[in-house]
This record gives C-alpha cells, sequence and structure tokens, in this order.
C-alpha cells in the first residue's frame, strides 16, 4: 500500500490506522511532503495509533508484511524488487513530485498487487502515480473528505483524473482493502501460471459481443491476454467472484460497459514520453520536414491514439522550435485522434497538472503553456496547430497525404492481424520517404517490405515506395440510417427508371446533389477519387466529404452561383491522386426552379484522361434554389 498525504494529512493517517488490522498480511509505505530542514515525528504519531511496527525508511531495506515504513525529510523514496530505494538530498522540485515518484514505482515494482492511497493535501501530487498503478492492474482510492470547491486538493486532482476506483472516507478505507484482499485470495486460487484466470477465456467472445452491442466497439481483435487482465480488474473492483456473474453485471449495471470500455482503454502518457526517442525524432525528422523553406504546403501530421494530448503536443512543441530555428513558415497541421472521446476533451482543453513541470523544462514550460491555478494550460498558439477529434483507428478511414505519423504503445495491444491493418493503413496515409513513429515495444518486422527502419532502437521508419492495398472500411454505427417509415414497395417503372440511371451513371460525369445546407442528396458517377472525408462524426456535409483540394474552389463557384443564379465553371483544379496531381474542371449548376424552399443541388463529374493529366468535369445546381 502506498499513501500520499501532503502537510495536512496527519488526521488522516491517524483515522486509517485507528481502524487497520494489525494482521493484514500487507505492507504499508508513507509517502508525505515533509520540510527538509526539520526531523520528522511522522514514525511516532503514527505507531500510537497502530501496534505494527513503524520504521523510518533505509535504503535497500526489503519490505515485509504488517509493517509501516515512513519516508525521511529530504528524500525521494521509490521501490525495487521488493526493496526500499531513497535518494538524498531531494531536489526541491522532485520534492513537490514525491508521492507520484513512489505510486510509479510500485505500480512497476507490484503490478495488480499495488493499491495507490491519495490522502488529504494540496497540489495534484499523486494523480499520476495513481494513473499508473491503474493501468498496471492495481487497486486505487481517494479520500472523501475534500471541498469539492477546490481545483488543487490531491484527492480532487486524483479523483477528477478516472483513474480512482473508490472514493472514501479514510476510516471506511481499511474494511475496503480487507475485503479486496480477501476477494483476491479467492480469485488467485483460480488462476493459471500467466496470472489469467483459468476459465475466462471460456467467456472472452460473450464479453466482446456485450461491449460491442451496448457501445459498438469491437475488442475482438485486441491482445487477448490484455482484455483477460483488465476483465479481471473489474472484477476485482466489484469484488465479483465468477465470470457469469460479472457478465450479468456487465448487462444489467447502467455504467459498466462503459467502465470496462474506459479500463480498456487506459494509456499513460507524458509528455516527451521516452525522451531518447523525441530527441531522436527532432534530429532526425524535424529538420527534414523543414528542409523546404519556399514551400507553402502544410507540414501534415497524425497523432494516432493520442490519449488526453501529451504527445500530440510535444510532437507541436518540436515542430515549432524548429520553425523558430529555420526561419520556415510553413503551416502545421497536426491531426490528433483517439476512441476515447472523454480523453479527447481533455487534450482539447489542454489543462495539465502542475506535475509535467517534471516533465518539461523550465524554458518549454514558460514559452507553450500559462499557469492556471498551479496547473498549467497549453498556449492558445500551440493548441491552434492540433485538431483533436474521436477516431476509431479501426474502422474509419484515415487521413492522407501525411508527412509523419505517430502512434506509440497502441500496437502492442492488438493482435498480429490487427496490427497489420493499423501498419497497412499507416503506409496509405504516408507520403512517399515520409516517416512513421512507433513505441519502445513496437515495430514492424512483419511489414519490412511497407516500411523501412531509419532508427531502429528509436522506432522511426520510413514509407517505403511500394504497392499496399488500403484495408476497407465498414460504415460507422453513427452513419447508418434507420428507416423512419415503411416504404411502399418499387413499382416496375420505378424499377426500370432505376435500372436507366445505374446504366447512365456508368458513363456519365461524376456529380454529387446537395440542398441549400450543402447536405449531400444522391451521388452518382465513379465520386471516390474526389471524395475524404474529415475526421470525426460521420457527415454527408459536402465539405467534410470533398478532397481537400476541391473544397476552396468548390465554396467560391457555389457562392457565385447562389448570387447569380448561373451556371459556374471554376476551370483546373489540381488534386492529389495518389502520388500524381490531376487537373479537374468543377462546374456548380443551379437545377430547376429557382424559388425559395426547395432542394439544393450539387454536380462534381468524372474525370477524363488529357496527355499527362486527367481531367474531369464538375457541375452543382439548386433545384428551387438548390444546387
Amino acid at each position: 500500500m502506498g499513501l500520499g498525504a501532503s502537510a495536512g494529512g496527519l488526521d488522516a493517517y491517524k483515522a486509517f490506522f485507528s481502524k487497520m488490522p494489525a494482521d493484514s498480511g500487507m505492507s504499508f509505505v508513507l509517502v508525505q511532503h515533509l520540510d527538509p530542514h526539520y526531523e520528522s515525528s511522522l514514525v511516532a504519531i503514527v505507531a500510537g495509533y497502530t501496534t505494527m511496527p513503524v520504521h523510518l525508511a533505509e535504503d535497500g531495506v526489503e519490505i515485509s508484511p504488517n509493517q509501516v515504513y515512513v519516508i525521511p525529510p529530504d528524500a525521494i523514496l521509490t521501490i525495487e524488487d521488493g526493496a526500499l530505494h531513497l535518494t538524498r538530498p531531494a531536489p526541491s522540485a522532485a520534492r513537490r513530485t514525491s508521492i507520484n515518484t513512489f505510486l510509479t514505482s510500485l505500480a512497476e515494482d507490484q503490478r495488480e498487487n499495488a493499491v495507490g492511497i491519495i490522502l488529504s493535501g494540496f497540489g495534484s501530487d499523486g494523480a499520476l502515480g495513481i494513473a499508473a498503478i491503474k493501468e498496471q492492474g492495481g487497486l486505487t482510492l481517494s479520500q472523501a473528505e475534500f471541498d469539492h470547491h477546490a481545483k488543487s486538493g490531491m484527492p480532487q486532482s486524483a479523483a477528477s483524473g478516472g483513474f480512482v476506483d473508490h472514493v472514501l472516507a479514510v476510516e471506511d478505507m481499511p474494511a475496503a482493502l480487507m475485503d479486496y484482499r480477501h476477494h483476491r485470495i479467492i480469485g488467485d486460487a483460480t488462476k493459471g501460471p500467466d496470472g489469467i484466470r483459468q476459465d475466462l477465456p471460456n467467456y472472452l467472445v460473450t464479453i466482446c459481443a456485450v461491449l460491442h452491442s451496448r457501445l459498438g466497439r469491437d475488442f475482438s481483435q485486441y491482445k487477448t491476454g490484455t482484455l483477460m487482465r483488465r476483465i479481471q480488474r473489474r472484477m476485482h473492483v466489484l469484488q465479483t467472484d465468477e465470470v457469469p456473474a460479472y457478465i450479468e453485471q456487465l448487462r444489467a449495471l447502467p455504467h459498466e460497459a462503459e467502465l470496462l470500455f474506459r479500463e480498456l482503454l487506459i494509456s499513460v502518457t507524458r509528455f516527451f514520453r521516452n525522451p531518447e526517442a523525441f530527441e531522436a525524432l527532432e534530429t532526425k525528422v524535424i529538420p527534414e520536414l523543414l528542409a523546404d523553406l519556399r514551400s507553402t504546403d502544410p507540414i501534415r501530421v497524425w497523432v494516432a491514439g493520442c490519449a488526453t494530448g501529451e504527445e500530440a503536443y510535444s510532437i507541436a512543441i518540436l515542430l515549432k522550435e524548429g520553425l523558430d530555428r529555420t526561419g520556415c513558415h510553413r503551416p502545421i497541421q497536426i491531426f490528433a485522434t483517439d476512441i476515447d472521446d472523454r480523453a479527447i476533451e481533455a487534450a482539447r482543453a489542454g489543462l495539465y497538472l502542475g506535475a509535467i513541470a517534471s516533465d518539461l523544462s523550465a524554458e518549454r514550460l514558460e514559452r507553450n503553456f500559462v499557469k492556471e491555478d498551479g496547473n498549467y494550460r497549453v498556449a492558445k498558439g500551440l493548441r491552434e496547430m492540433c485538431l483533436f477529434s474521436t477516431h476509431d483507428l479501426v474502422k474509419d478511414p484515415p487521413f492522407s497525404r501525411l508527412d509523419l505519423i505517430s502512434c506509440r504503445n497502441l500496437l502492442i495491444y492488438f493482435e498480429p492481424q490487427l496490427q497489420h491493418r493499423v501498419l497497412t493503413t499507416f503506409h496509405y496515409a504516408l507520403r512517399s520517404g515520409r516517416h512513421l513513429f512507433l513505441g519502445p515495444s513496437e515495430g514492424t518486422t512483419a511489414q519490412v517490405h511497407l516500411f523501412a527502419p531509419l532508427d531502429k532502437q528509436h522506432r522511426l521508419y520510413i514509407r517505403r515506395d511500394t504497392t499496399a492495398r488500403l484495408p476497407a472500411f465498414p460504415l460507422s454505427r453513427s452513419s447508418e440510417r434507420l428507416p423512419l417509415a415503411k416504404q411502399a414497395a418499387p413499382s416496375a417503372r420505378d424499377e426500370i427508371d432505376q435500372r436507366v440511371a445505374r446504366a447512365i451513371a456508368r458513363y456519365a460525369p461524376a456529380f454529387l446533389v446537395v440542398d441549400r445546407q450543402h447536405d449531400i442528396l444522391r451521388f452518382s458517377g465513379h465520386t471516390a477519387k474526389y471524395l475524404e472525408p474529415a475526421p470525426g462524426a460521420a457527415s454527408l456535409n459536402l465539405f467534410n466529404l470533398l478532397h481537400t483540394d476541391l473544397r476552396a474552389a468548390a465554396r467560391a463557384a457555389l457562392k457565385e452561383a447562389a448570387a447569380t443564379g448561373e451556371r459556374v465553371l471554376h476551370g483546373t483544379v489540381s488534386i492529389e491522386v495518389g502520388e500524381q496531381y490531376e487537373a479537374v474542371n468543377l462546374i456548380v449548376e443551379p437545377l430547376g426552379d429557382p424559388g425559395e424552399g426547395g432542394p439544393v443541388r450539387y454536380r462534381v463529374p468524372r474525370g477524363r484522361k488529357r496527355e499527362t493529366s486527367s481531367k474531369g468535369h464538375g457541375s452543382a445546381g439548386p433545384a428551387q434554389r438548390g444546387w
């Protein structure tokens, strides 16, 4: 048990140990913010409320059950291989995050046997450590008696991150821990050598089906070991002994499916996580992206699985610094996506705990963040570089014409078949010779025909010029249409008309019909080349679907046609198709009577080969004020 508190946590320690049995079989490590210039009386105070031996922590001592260990003043405490390690003296910056430091080491050392408890105190120390413990499968608690109006209390900061399993009164924590330990003893008896319940694989298909039914999310191709450990952890938190009973809870409890979903998405990330890898990115990739000082084309980056945004902003900082160094003025577009809508909301807000100061230099903090109530907000200019959106990497169409893709510590959760699908998607999305940045335990060994290593140690790869088939992307649930009324069976004439229309469409130019709000009413011809769906929720709006190279011209032509009521030809718009550019004619044409109230119809025709380029024709127009 790792217990963290600030100077105001003395009463909480008293309440906790006065209720904690002395023979629980647990070990307790207390990490408190202490004045480095004074001896602490915490050992003597805690000893007055428990019969367990209470020790001042010493370097190298191995922890034992039914013992309490207290951090000494002016020290940083960690645990490795079950032994405590002290670093003295402690730098002032490190003292402010000493609880995070210990809990993170506890998570790495004890994994699912770790318990993190945040008691009262000022600031946000402990929140990142709690997240690390939950990521490794441990249990997390925080004190209930905190000021809900305060923005800077330790329990409040820990709970607001969504990583706390139970918010409890301090005197109720010992009983909850004893119940948890009793449940773990029963559950551990059913585990195999890999630490997973031996009966759980038999129910995995059912659990995935319930998740898909309730949330529309398919986890069937995620690593089974990860899935089962996350399911086990939810069973531990709920103290459910049998898997069928948990499946019933998954179906019956209103929030359990979402809680398991969030459990499966846990991703603890930090600014410049694995600093050496980001240094390699800065020295080996960024200079190449900024080499063409005359270009005005945007540098396009996709951060897939961006979680709460730290990685996207880290890359934005590197690019911004590169722009300042080189005098390059190219715009930066960073598309940052994740399946977790709550994480995306946090990323958009760009507000982070004060503990990020340990991951960033003072200069980077000052240049890129604004301090707010002890926390840090990403500066507006940096936020404007990043477009955050909810996106399912498995089933939503990818971005394209990218210069860099960063997808770190996500592929490790996928089965090989799904890894191959995602890497093939990345190959399609990148420009020729551009770069892929993966996590330290990931690679492209099975896809050597798609990517060549640039820096294998730091997982930097270059896209090879080879042909790969883009995976098919199913229609997302959000874009499915449900019938609102029963339709009459088509007549023989209707069927003939539909066949004629389909035959004409095979030879006619590609076109779209849109209404006055620019929502597409009809597709005709081979329109796929001219469409490039924008990230986010599914939409039939023209400007969310149209190829980005066509959008400005289409918007201008529509505006002119609306003002004049006449057909508008916008000649030779250049669009990128694969690795080549084609010249396209865009036509916007009003259709029908320009009276009020009717639909707007819009046409974009199919391209034709013309010597070294292909030329298309497009039109659009309102029927009864349609286009």
